[in-house]
C-alpha cells in the first residue's frame, strides 16, 4: 500500500511525467536522457545541477545515489530540486539479484523491491527496472519458474502505479537477450511489466538486429542509449561503453527500427568509462549532449 506521504506526493508529479510521455508520443519523437551512473560519482545534487545546466531535461535515477541524498535529505526536497532545476524523471532503477527467478536473495530482493517502489513513486516516477544481474548455473526449471517470479515483482510494481521492466544483461546466465527477455515476460503475463532495451547490452551480447522485429508495437518501454568499441567482442566490458556516436554499433538504425515500432519514450544514456564516471557533470553532460542529438537528428528521432 501506499502511504499517506506518498499519496500527497505522487500525483502532481505522476500528472507531468503523463504530460511528457504524451507530447513525445504526439511528435512521434523521443527524448534524450541522462542515467546516474554515467556521473554517479558526484552524487545527486551535483549531478542534477550539471546536467541542468548544460540543458539535460530528463534524467533516470538509481537507487544508491538517491539513497544517499535521501540520508540527510527530504523526498520533497529531491522532487523540490528535480523541479527548480526544469529536470523530468523518466525512469529508475533499482537493482537486485533473484527478482526475476527464484533464487537464494529472493525474499530480501522482494521487500528491497518494494520499498525501491513506494521510494520511487514517492518521486513521482512511473517506470522502475531491475536487471537480470544472474551468473550463477541454471537450468530448465529456473526458467520454468521465472513468468512467476515476474508475476510476482509486477504485482509490487502495480501496488504503486509502476510499470516495472527487465534489462536483460549479456553477461546474464537468466535472462541474457531480447527475445529470452520477451519470451518470458509474455509468459509472465502481467500488465505492469514490460521490456526495456539497453543498446550497449543488446549490440554487444548474443541479439541479433533482427530480434527488434520480435518487438509489438507500443511494447517496449524505456532504452539505454550507448554506442560499442571497437575491439573484439571476448574483450568487451563496461569500459567498453561509448557515447552514441563515437562507435560501431548501428545507433542509426537501432532507433529507426525503434521508431518504425512506435517507441517514443526516453533514451538515457548510461556510461561506465572512469573519465565520465568521475567527471564534472557539467562538462560530461555537454559532451554527450551535441554527440547523442545528432544521432538522433540523423535518425529523424529528435
Amino acid at each position: 500500500m501506499l502511504s499517506r506521504r506518498s499519496l500527497l506526493l505522487t500525483p502532481v508529479a505522476a500528472t507531468l511525467a503523463r504530460a511528457v510521455n504524451a507530447q513525445s508520443a504526439a511528435s512521434g519523437k523521443m527524448l534524450l536522457a541522462m542515467h546516474q551512473n554515467t556521473t554517479r560519482a558526484a552524487g545527486f545534487r551535483a549531478s542534477m545541477e550539471g546536467w541542468a545546466r548544460a540543458g539535460i531535461q530528463y534524467v533516470e535515477l538509481g537507487a544508491p545515489q538517491l539513497s544517499a541524498f535521501l540520508e540527510t535529505e527530504t523526498v520533497p526536497t529531491a522532487r523540490r530540486l528535480l523541479g527548480d532545476l526544469g529536470l523530468t524523471p523518466v525512469s529508475a532503477a533499482v537493482v537486485l539479484p533473484d527478482i526475476w527467478l527464484p533464487g537464494p536473495a529472493r525474499a530480501d530482493s522482494l521487500e528491497a523491491w518494494r520499498r525501491g517502489c513506494e521510494q520511487m513513486a514517492e518521486m513521482g516516477l512511473q517506470k522502475v527496472y531491475s536487471p537480470s544481474i544472474t551468473n550463477r548455473p541454471l537450468t530448465a526449471d529456473d526458467f520454468a519458474a521465472t513468468p512467476d517470479a515476474i508475476f510476482e515483482a509486477g504485482e509490487i510494481a502495480k501496488a504503486f502505479d509502476l510499470t516495472a521492466m527487465i534489462e536483460f544483461i549479456r553477461t546474464s546466465t537468466h535472462l541474457a537477450t531480447l527475445t529470452s527477455a520477451l519470451q518470458m515476460i509474455r509468459a509472465a503475463g502481467h500488465p505492469n511489466v514490460r521490456p526495456m532495451l539497453d543498446f550497449f547490452h543488446f549490440w554487444s551480447g548474443l541479439s541479433k538486429f533482427e530480434d527488434l522485429d520480435l518487438l509489438d508495437r507500443g511494447e517496449l518501454a524505456h532504452a539505454h542509449f550507448q554506442d560499442v568499441l571497437d575491439t573484439p567482442r571476448e574483450l568487451i566490458n563496461n569500459d567498453s561503453r561509448l557515447i552514441p556516436g563515437d562507435g560501431i554499433a548501428p545507433v542509426v538504425r537501432i532507433l529507426q527500427k525503434l521508431a518504425e515500432k512506435e517507441y517514443d519514450g526516453a533514451l538515457s544514456v548510461e556510461l561506465f568509462r572512469s573519465e565520465w564516471v568521475r567527471g564534472d557533470p557539467f562538462a560530461v553532460a555537454s559532451e554527450i549532449r551535441p554527440k547523442c542529438e545528432a544521432v538522433m537528428r540523423q535518425a529523424q528521432v529528435l
